[in-house]
């Protein structure tokens, strides 16, 4: 478990406890000793941003050891693929991937390749053609049949000889070198999860932003997405891996995108390139799989977007879609306001001032804003930085010379709107709104559509180009209260979607009142490329499937099976499990009675079982695609993973990844050592930004000690709704730092007194907690001391403090732009006065 889950997911950690208490081991990762550690069978103390060098040693551990699942690993992933012969690994290249482009900052990914066999030379840039996060791409379009494979696992450039070689200095003696966790419990812990994993047994892995929160985060992932593929632990009960959020809608959030390079449903955001729909669709649309389905998930999601005028004859107004041209992630946009190109920021439900890295930038940035719309339950800080922030305090601002024009529109609580939650497991549940907001306060969709309506309103008789894309927008939907909020029952209608063809019932009075048309669809496979079907986001078709509100089934657990599909409603197509054909055997047998989950009946033709099968219920294992074959009919029966490409879990990614094919062990961009396993000391392919309000610390002499963030359980994110509340702030009173009692002796510091954690951003003063939770760990032959900083303060509230980001550099992770603020350097002092 690498997740303070009792401390952060207390409702969640009941489960964790229950397992514990019928035998289960629960194994605790962490820097810190928590509630999560006092709760489990063991803790492992572990240097922040160390995590890779760990699993790496997990991952040789299994393969040295023979402890992987044969007949898993050979059938169901990538482990007999061969690579293409241009391909070198940081064995090779000295902590660098073949295709490393010191020039551009970046890696050309061809040399990632596999090997076509029979096939033209030119084979391998068409396999380039497209990206992971859309395609699954075994290569994109190039056909699975014409990947080379030895079965033997003998052939040195197969995947799994790849990944033996790349993880072999992965040892147990390297793992305490690296991460300061002793040989001897490093190799308990091995033992322990692969006794706990294979035919009868499965074992979970459970993380949260203490993995995501690094410039390596998504090969940390990526890393123990190896270990479980590696032990059969993929798509069968009690396996997986489970990525905690701290909202409870985050995972929502994603699916129908905050994203600047999403479209929901993880379709891709056009580029400057994609000039037609056509040329889009050549880049991202798979031969093999389910993104051989991008087209109709594409076709419907414009349908949503733009009704009636969205036609085959204008590309259903594919045009009318913006472009990205480069970055436009948050922290790019924070330093466009402070470059002058962003003047003004909308801020829904984000408190940059005190919750992103480097405080002091984004107040900067916001200050040279010309308006800013904040939407909040309170009067955050990111509302009131131009008068009661640190800068304005120190005299470093005026309040007199910042020009920003601040909205603040006060928000609907959860219990005064009615909406949807998706939750960790993929889960839609519904909430219905209590009583109607008080005063000025409304809801998140109540904002959007009505800002959206009279933005129409004022371009309906404007002739300019640029605003037909905002003209063909449908945008009705029917309103209910005093306030006139549009119904959000109505909305996810439209997002599960709804066909319009011609054989289908008439409509009912429900559809009717609601402006829609046609019958709502039963899921995604209904889905079509000829506009005949209108869906706001593809992965929740059928969350309104036979005119039924799926999200807001209630069905009492002890009234269905464990599996409960009658409570809320899953994506996709209500599925428990992802991937859940891998909890049978290649012929459709359970791997064992005790963990059967879904099978083959022979009889009846389909698979069935307690889950919706995700896989095509009447495709047989045996099946095996002709050489012509598309889409799911090119995967053969046995083949669990239908995303990707070649239906296989992928220990190798030969493609979609920025910064590398197999997971490095990179140090953090501020750390006190060198790395240990190569000469490239960092992820190569990191984001930085060399600008004077982001400086970083290079001296290792001068911040000596590792800094990461932490949650407290009676703090909620920045803070914003538990600093207002009096019983939260007397439970958490004052923003603190943990020290272990050596540290405190080093530098003088005193429990209860004020110490001074110092960084080249600047100095932020937290009370001294000393404690034995925290402790110094031997790495690389030296002790190295941490200091963790719970980021829940700021400026404002019953209980405020200086804000723990303010600390942290913005250095970001290049496949998904988010901050390295689990591991940096800094020095912490005595305060003075």
């Amino acid at each position: 478990m690498g997740s303070n889950m009792a401390e952060n997911h207390p409702v969640g950690f009941q489960w964790v406890m229950e397992a514990r208490l019928r035998g289960t081991p629960v194994i605790h990762v962490d820097p810190r000793f928590t509630r999560t550690s006092a709760s489990a069978t063991m803790h492992v103390p572990i240097r922040a941003g160390s995590d890779i060098a760990f699993l790496g040693g997990l991952v040789n551990y299994i393969l040295e050891h023979d402890r992987w699942f044969h007949e898993y690993v050979v059938a169901y992933t990538n482990a007999a693929t061969i690579v293409n012969e241009e391909f070198r690994d940081t064995e090779d290249l000295g902590g660098l991937f073949s295709g490393w482009d010191a020039t551009r900052h970046a890696y050309d990914e061809s040399a990632w390749r596999y090997e076509i066999v029979g096939a033209p030379a030119h084979a391998r840039q068409l396999a380039t053609a497209a990206r992971a996060e859309a395609t699954g791409a075994l290569g994109g379009r190039t056909p699975h049949a014409n990947v080379g494979r030895d079965e033997t696992l003998q052939h040195p450039r197969c995947v799994f000889q790849l990944l033996k070689r790349h993880f072999r200095r992965y040892t147990p003696d390297m793992v305490e070198r690296v991460t300061g966790v002793p040989a001897a419990r490093f190799l308990e812990v091995a033992e322990l999860l692969c006794g706990n994993s294979g035919r009868d047994r499965t074992s979970a892995i459970v993380y949260s932003v203490g993995w995501t929160q690094h410039s390596t985060g998504v090969q940390i992932i990526r890393a123990a997405a190896i270990v479980q593929l590696l032990l059969g632990n993929i798509g069968r009960p009690g396996g997986g891996i489970l990525a905690l959020r701290g909202h409870a809608s985050i995972q929502g959030s994603t699916d129908i995108p905050t994203l600047y390079d999403m479209l929901p449903g993880y379709m891709p955001m056009p580029h400057a390139e994609d000039v037609t729909m056509e040329r889009y669709l050549a880049r991202h649309e798979a031969a093999c799989g389910g993104w051989s389905d991008l087209p109709a998930y594409l076709v419907s999601t414009l349908k949503a977007y733009y009704g009636d005028a969205a036609t085959s004859e204008n590309e259903y107004c594919f045009g009318h879609l913006p472009r990205i041209d480069r970055d436009f992630s948050t922290y790019r946009s924070m330093l466009g306001m402070l470059e002058g190109e962003v003047r003004g920021f909308f801020l829904l439900g984000e408190n940059p001032a005190v919750g992103s890295a480097n405080g002091r930038l984004q107040r900067a940035a916001m200050a040279n804003l010309e308006w800013l719309v904040v939407r909040d339950l309170f009067l955050i800080e990111s509302a009131t930085f131009w008068k009661d922030s640190p800068e304005v305090s120190r005299g470093e601002l005026r309040t007199a010379s910042i020009g920003t024009e601040v909205f603040f529109l006060p928000a609907a609580a959860h219990t005064e709107k009615s909406g949807s939650f998706t939750n960790t497991q993929r889960l839609l549940q519904w909430h219905h709104a209590a009583i109607e907001p008080t005063g000025d306060c409304r809801s998140d969709l109540w904002f959007s559509y009505h800002l959206g309506r009279i933005i129409r309103e004022k371009l309906a008789s404007s002739t300019e180009p640029r605003d037909r894309p905002i003209q063909a927008l449908s945008w009705s939907y029917p309103t209910e209260g005093r306030n006139a909020d549009p119904s959000a029952d109505a909305v996810l209608r439209e997002v599960s979607g709804w066909s319009r063809e011609h054989d289908l019932p008439p409509l009912t009075p429900r559809q009717k009142k609601g402006g829609s048309e046609g019958r709502a669809l039963s899921g995604f496979s209904e889905l079509r490329d000829d506009g005949s079907t209108t869906c706001g986001c593809w992965i929740y078709s059928g969350a309104y499937a036979g005119e039924v509100n799926q999200p807001a089934r209630r069905r009492p657990g002890q009234e269905q099976t464990a599996v409960a599909p009658e409570w809320g409603w899953a994506w996709p197509a209500n599925r428990r499990l992802l991937y859940n054909r891998a909890s049978a055997d290649p012929s459709g047998r359970p791997w064992s009675e005790r963990k059967r989950y879904v099978w083959w009946d022979e009889r009846s033709g389909r698979w069935t079982g307690l889950d919706a099968p995700d896989f095509t219920a009447t495709k047989p294992p045996g099946y095996q695609p002709p050489q012509d074959a598309r889409g799911d009919a090119a995967l053969p029966g046995d083949a669990p993973f239908i995303m990707q490409g070649d239906g296989r879990g992928w220990l190798f990614a030969p493609s979609g990844l920025f910064d590398a094919p197999l997971p490095p062990h990179y140090e953090p961009h501020e750390s006190p050592f060198d790395n240990a396993l190569y000469e490239q000391r960092a992820n190569p392919a990191r984001i930085t930004y060399e600008v004077p309000l982001n400086p970083y610390n290079t001296d290792r002499e001068r911040y000596p000690y590792v800094t990461t963030t932490v949650r407290l359980t009676e703090h909620h994110t920045t803070g914003a709704m538990s600093r207002t509340v009096g019983v939260l702030s007397e439970l958490q009173p004052e923003f603190f730092c943990e020290v272990s009692p050596r540290l405190a002796a080093e530098r003088d510091l005193e429990q209860g007194g004020w110490a001074d954690i110092i960084t080249a951003r600047g100095v932020i003063r937290a009370r001294v907690q000393v404690t034995e939770r925290m402790r110094p760990i031997r790495v690389n032959g030296r002790d190295v001391e941490q200091v963790a900083l719970p980021y829940h303060w700021g400026y404002r509230g019953l209980t405020r403090g200086d804000a723990a980001n303010d600390a942290f550099p913005i250095v970001l992770d290049p496949n998904v732009h988010i901050q390295e603020v689990k591991a940096a350097t800094c020095d912490i002092r005595r305060a003075r006065g």
